[in-house]
This record gives structure tokens, sequence and C-alpha cells, in this order.
């Protein structure tokens, strides 16, 4: 798997992940110039919470690269017809512009900037699941399931990656309507997720095998790749400033973000053998770090195995959020979480149910 370090160093891996640019909104919704398809570079800073100089001393440093991605300066009449179609009154003498592919390429090249970290691991989640993904060779399709599938998955890259950052940057914009934009979001996030658990069933139906596609992947994760995977989770729920620690001193909690409707989340991932239950031990340790050290709103206790009754009464009293492996994999398929959503209760199993 391409580690993080590896991304930054290296141009040609950089280059293989550049036309994911969807997950720029994945991570926080990027607004555009009026022509829809460029930003500014103080609207780069911007994105990711950096000052101007950083961005430009990052063009100096690796202008070569990012001029391949569409990185230009417009200077002269092209400037001049930019801002008279843009409706721009700046008197600047010259413009640098991005559009969203050089955008990315600075996420993979930006060190000092969270919301760059989150983008690169989002981008090394994704590349570890469509690496881990079980493919049958053997698997013949009739053209009209073949188109069928393209259908789909057409109907889901576009609700992926143009619809749902739409509603992104309209319910950074919205003020007092940010509610039922949000809500009106979930509707579509929850078709998204509808059609890629279809998916899901009917490979694993036509595969002729009880195996189940995504409890493979994730027994295969080492314990970074399935916090990763438990953030990516999040994030497609919803949840803005997921953080995953992975360090020594995570003082019990190994995610942190926050809901969709503002709530904290706290998050302890346990990736163990599915034999292995998880003891009362673990759980007196994350509810004391969720409700004492770092109190969280929702606090959630995700496993690969099952809890053991301690455990699941420990949670109970405190309010903790058990998940199971069960839940865990129909999470990972694409269904919604409850918890992560208004209005959910605050304690107890998490029991996700398909979208509908």
């Amino acid at each position: 798997m391409i580690n993080e370090a590896a991304l930054l160093e290296s141009k040609a891996l950089r280059s293989g992940v550049l036309e994911r640019t969807d997950v720029l909104d994945r991570v926080k919704a990027l607004s555009l110039l009026p022509d829809g398809m460029h930003v500014t570079t103080a609207m780069v800073a911007a994105y990711f919470h950096v000052g101007v100089k950083a961005i430009e001393s990052l063009v100096i440093d690796h202008r070569e690269e990012l001029e391949a991605n569409g990185y230009r300066v417009l200077a002269g009449t092209e400037l001049t017809s930019f801002k008279e179609v843009c409706g721009i009154q700046s008197r600047t003498r010259a413009l640098a512009l991005y559009p969203r592919r050089a955008v990315l390429n600075v996420a993979m090249l930006l060190r000092d900037s969270e919301v760059a970290r989150q983008v690169r691991v989002y981008l090394l989640d994704m590349e570890y699941m469509a690496r881990t993904q079980p493919v049958d060779n053997n698997a013949v399709h009739s053209p009209v399931e073949d188109l069928n599938e393209h259908i789909d998955r057409r109907i889901t890259h576009i609700l992926g990656k143009t619809v749902v950052p739409l509603f992104n940057t309209l319910i950074e914009t919205s003020g007092e309507h940010s509610r039922e934009l949000v809500a009106l979001r979930e509707d579509v996030e929850n078709v998204e997720r509808r059609l890629c658990w279809h998916h899901q069933r009917m490979r694993v139906l036509e595969a002729g095998t009880p195996a189940d596609a995504v409890g493979t992947s994730i027994k295969a994760m080492t314990w970074q790749a399935f916090e990763r995977h438990v953030a990516d989770l999040l994030r497609r729920d919803g949840c803005t400033q997921v953080v995953v620690r992975q360090a020594r001193s995570d003082r019990g909690i190994d995610i942190t973000g926050h809901t969709a409707d503002g709530r904290s989340v706290a998050v302890q991932c346990k990736n163990r053998d599915g034999r292995w239950s998880v003891p009362s031990a673990d759980m007196q340790k994350f509810a004391g770090a969720a409700r004492t050290l770092q109190p969280a709103d929702v606090a959630l206790f995700v496993a690969t195995s099952q809890f053991s009754s301690e455990a699941q009464a420990i949670a109970d009293l405190t309010g903790i959020i058990t998940i199971a492996r069960d839940e865990l994999e129909a999470w990972s398929a694409g269904v919604r979480l409850k918890a992560l959503s208004g209005g959910s209760r605050t304690s107890g199993r998490a029991g996700p149910t398909p979208s509908a």
C-alpha cells in the first residue's frame, strides 16, 4: 500500500491519483470562481487553511508539475477577458488560476496543512480499498447486464462527484436553510450508498460464493488502514474535521470529528481476530477518555470482533455506542450509521439499517 510519505515524495505516484479530484469536496467544500472551473491562490490558501505565501512558495518549488496539471497565470488581454466573463472587479495585473486537478496536486505537496493531510489520507484509503477488493475474473455478464451496471455506476459517479459537492457548497453559504440542505444531502448520499450496496450484493450472488467481500477486505487491513477506513466511513456519513491520530499518545481515542449537525465525535478502533472479544478493561479506558479526558457528544467503539458482556454493560452504562463485526460490515457496505444522524439514541448497539 502507498504510504503518505511516498505520496509526498514521488511525482509518479501523485500522477497516478490526480483523476480523483472528487476527494476535495469529500473532505471539504471547494468554492470555485464564477466560471465553475478555477480558483485563485487566495482561494486555495483558504481551502487548506494556510497563508497565501505558503501556496506561492509551493508553486515556486513545483511550478512545472503544477502547470502540467492546469496551473497558469493570466495577464494582459487574456486576463481582461477572464475578468469580464467572471465579473471580477480587481485591478490586479496578473491572476494565478488553479483547476481542480492542480488543487489536488497542491494537496499532495503541502505538508503543513491538516486539510491537505486529510485529502491524502482519503486518497490512500481509496487506493487501498481498490487494491483489496476481490476480483472475479471468471464472471460472465450479458450485454444487458453490462449496460445496466454501467448506467448504475454512472449515476453513482454523478451523485458522488457533482450533486453531493454542490450540496456541500450550498450548506456552507446557506445560513438559516442549512438544516434542510443537510437533510437533502443525506437523502442523496443514501441513494448513492444504496446503489453501492446493491452492486456488492449482486456481485456476491453472481459469484455463487457465501464469502462476504466487505468482511474479507476488512480482515486484510492493518490497524492503521482500519482506522483510516473508519475515518472514511465517518466522512461518508457527513462528518467533518475528521482526524486520525495514529499516535501512541492518543489517550484512548483514535479518531475525532464532528457530525453534520455539529456534535463532537470520539472513536476507538480495535482490529483483532474475529474470535477475540473486546474486554471490559478496553471499554473502561475508552469510557474514561471519551467521557472525562476529552468529553464527546457521540462516543463510538468500533471493533472487528464482538464485545464481552462486561464490556457491553459498561458501554450501556456510560453511553458508549458499540459497533461489532456485523454492524461494521454493514456500515462498510454502504449502510448509514444512525448514531451519526440527528436525534439518534446515545448508547447501546449501533444497529445500522439499510438506507432507503
